[in-house]
């Protein structure tokens, strides 16, 4: 079996998150059976850096292959793009998987962007992007809002309640909020998110922008330790995982490559 590293782009609109449900529709399944098709053996399987949603898009997804053939990086790109037609799903770049690398528990920082589209008219052209809401939000507010949540804190009151993990204590390094035009964009970042955690986070920051809530209660909120204190989960379709950062870049080998063969 040979290892490699996959640095993905996808639109999840229309599937069912990452990971296999048996249903076909997961783009784990998309994934593995474009591989399957170019492995010796039929063998093929795939860990993933941080797991989507149904409707949550990526720019920067990390998966690391185990393939039962051995083909140079480049190929290995071309193919699976070939075999994920008409799939929104693209390999953006193709390495070597380094010795001891796991796209899991090598990450040091993930980061996603929430967009929201604050406006008056429903989107066209970012349908299934973001989240429309049609009445306006003071950005501001959400923003000094989102200060009370940086850190190291139990965050219970924004998991989600299949959530997995062990423990509801992380550390939330950045939560951006600022505006762009009519788009009111959000950026979080840390080593490793609880389930659920940036959705209603912003879910409950929404509530701060529309004047439902004031800017305090957000931190009495994080302090309850108690999913009903906080505001709902925001929509998937304006979330993505716009990057998974390492200690040593998997793909730095590939970049110059990748550039190249454009």
């Amino acid at each position: 079996m040979t290892r490699f590293a996959l640095l993905l782009e996808y639109d999840g609109t229309g599937y069912s998150g990452w990971q296999t449900q048996g249903n076909g529709r997961a783009l784990q399944d998309l994934l593995e059976a474009a591989a399957k098709k170019l492995s010796r053996d039929g063998t093929a399987s795939t860990v993933i850096a941080g797991r989507t949603d149904a409707g949550v898009h990526a720019e920067g997804q990390v998966a690391e292959l185990e393939l039962g053939s051995s083909l140079p990086p480049e190929r290995l790109r071309e193919a699976l793009n070939f075999h994920l037609l008409p799939h929104r799903l693209v390999v953006l770049r193709a390495a070597l998987a380094l010795p001891g690398w796991s796209a899991r528990f090598s990450a040091i920082g993930r980061r996603y962007r929430y967009r929201i589209l604050n406006r008056r008219p429903r989107p066209a052209l970012l349908a299934g992007r973001v989240w429309h809401v049609p009445h306006a939000l003071d950005a501001e507010a959400m923003a000094a809002a989102a200060e009370a949540l940086l850190g190291r804190h139990d965050f219970t009151s924004f998991r989600a309640a299949a959530c997995q993990a062990k423990s509801p204590l992380r550390t939330l390094d950045r939560l951006d909020v600022t505006c762009e035009g009519d788009l009111i964009v959000l950026e979080a970042e840390a080593r490793s998110f609880l389930h659920h955690q940036v959705r209603n986070m912003v879910g409950t920051l929404k509530l701060v922008g529309d004047g439902s809530w004031p800017v305090a209660r957000v931190a009495a909120a994080l302090a309850a330790r108690d999913r009903s204190a906080a505001g709902p989960t925001a929509p998937a379709a304006g979330l993505s995982l716009v990057s998974v950062g390492y200690a040593e870049d998997p793909f730095a080998a590939a970049r110059d490559l990748t550039t190249a063969s454009r």
